[in-house]
């Protein structure tokens, strides 16, 4: 076979079955959440922005952690209970007066679910080993035979906020929570109890739930994934990869309501005009 020709996976014959230890999901669910009136926890520094602003508004929400609790449903074999404790970072905008431009803050959400999945059972114990450089193979802990949680988070929307009197709002619960020094660090310290106002966010997450196991699985093997391209060589000087790229006709050039609509010569809102 010449150097330059691949072979693609499609036109190799089926091979042998083969077996492989991979990941089933038993049972999963999503979800559409609207988050209201969470309490937006910031540092000490923050706060005192916040007690002094003349406006406030929501930028930007992200999901920094999720924290997975998995338990066996008493009475019910086979379906487990997932505590979530979910960690969004919130970014706001902080006008200390009208006119003026906003002073960025970050902040921090906490909510948290409970979902019930199925996830069949097993009684084993799990035992393996990591490859130590220059040493012996560490010994992982035993892993009791529970299945795998998963949690997927698309990145949260951003709704709404709005200011109240802090004493009112506060969870004092929050300071119970083991937050990861990560987030204490992304808020700028740790959280303060004082102050006057506080922020409540509402924020929309769509959030997936899995619940797997590592199982054997006996699979069609067609053969190895060989690279179907090679790498480029980066080597180049910078005009002549700059001289392999399209000119980009379309940001000079924007396009018509005809373009947008697909060649519809409609009113431009999907419907269709009278003849």
């Amino acid at each position: 076979m010449p150097d330059n020709v691949v072979e693609t996976a499609q036109n190799r014959p089926q091979g042998e079955p083969v077996c492989i230890d991979a990941r089933r999901v038993y049972d999963s669910c999503g979800d559409k959440d609207c988050l209201s009136d969470l309490p937006v926890y910031v540092s000490e520094a923050s706060q005192e922005l916040i007690d002094a602003a003349a406006n406030i508004r929501i930028r930007s929400a992200d999901a920094l952690d999720v924290v997975l609790d998995i338990e066996p449903v008493p009475f019910n074999r086979g379906f487990y209970s997932i505590d979530i404790i979910f960690y969004f970072g919130v970014t706001l905008d902080i006008y200390p007066s009208t006119n003026t431009a906003p002073q960025q803050v970050n902040g921090l959400c906490i909510s948290d679910k409970k979902v019930i999945l199925y996830g069949s059972e097993g009684n084993v114990r799990v035992f393996s080993s990591d490859m130590t450089a220059d040493g012996y193979d560490v010994q992982n802990l035993s892993m009791r035979s529970l299945p795998t949680a998963n949690v997927q988070v698309a990145k949260p929307i951003a709704l709404a906020v709005s200011v109240k009197d802090k004493q009112q709002y506060l969870d004092t619960n929050v300071l119970n929570y083991n937050i990861p020094e990560s987030i204490l660090d992304y808020i700028g310290g740790n959280i303060s109890e004082d102050g006057e106002k506080i922020v409540l966010a509402t924020l929309g997450v769509f959030s997936i739930v899995q619940l797997m196991r590592n199982v054997q699985m006996l699979i069609p093997s067609y053969d190895f994934c060989i690279p179907e391209k090679r790498c480029e060589n980066s080597t180049d000087s910078p005009c002549e990869m700059f001289s392999r790229l399209d000119f980009p006709t379309d940001e000079f050039f924007p396009p018509n309501v005809t373009d947008q609509n697909g060649g519809d010569s409609g009113c431009g809102c999907g419907c269709e005009t009278e003849e």
